[in-house]
């Protein structure tokens, strides 16, 4: 339990005792299937990852058990921060292009109206 003034976790990571670092799960708070589904996406792109998958540990609960398990000695927090990172570059590029078009859009009709 969370005392008063204490920080909440945001992140922890649960190893499996006698394994190596290679297979991980991640237990990301206050978070649903919005960055989960998206986030196994960008790291299943990755060649080094042989399973990366989420659940919803339960309805009433906002946290989601996020496991990675990486190929040969890659510690499976390396592809998690690489896919953070890419998704992080996607939500920029795509509110970059968001702006751009609204600019676009009221430049377009402050000079169709008419004077």
């Amino acid at each position: 339990m969370v005392e008063e003034g204490e920080r909440k976790p945001v992140l922890e990571m649960v190893q499996a005792a006698g394994t190596d670092g290679n297979c991980v799960t991640f237990v990301l708070y206050d978070e649903d299937h919005t960055l989960g589904n998206s986030l196994r996406y960008m790291i299943m792109k990755n060649p080094e990852v042989e399973f990366c998958g989420y659940s919803i540990t339960h309805p009433s609960e906002s946290k989601i058990n996020f496991r990675i398990q990486t190929k040969g000695g890659l510690p499976a927090v390396e592809p998690f921060r690489q896919g953070l990172n890419e998704l992080m570059d996607v939500c920029q590029h795509v509110l970059n292009k968001f702006e751009a078009s609204i600019k676009n859009y009221k430049d377009q009709k402050e000079r169709n109206e008419p004077t």
